[in-house]
């Protein structure tokens, strides 16, 4: 999160304002997603890396029992 947050600075915006604006943004991605998803967000926000095994995992899951 930091390389965006540079780069939001870099067009002109205070380090406050690129914070307010990456928080908007986290938040708005999470209202969009399923609530088990949201944590993944949180993650990411915190400049972690997200397991994105149980994303994948479940999504097949979910394809696999559409054709068995």
């Amino acid at each position: 999160m930091n390389e965006l947050k540079e780069k939001l600075v870099a067009l002109g915006l205070s380090a406050e304002q690129a914070e307010g604006a990456l928080r908007t943004v986290g938040e708005f991605v999470k209202s969009k997603l399923p609530v088990e998803y949201q944590g993944m967000v949180d993650s990411l926000m915190a400049g972690q890396t997200p397991d994105l095994s149980a994303l994948g995992g479940g999504i097949l899951d979910k394809v696999k029992g559409m054709f068995g």
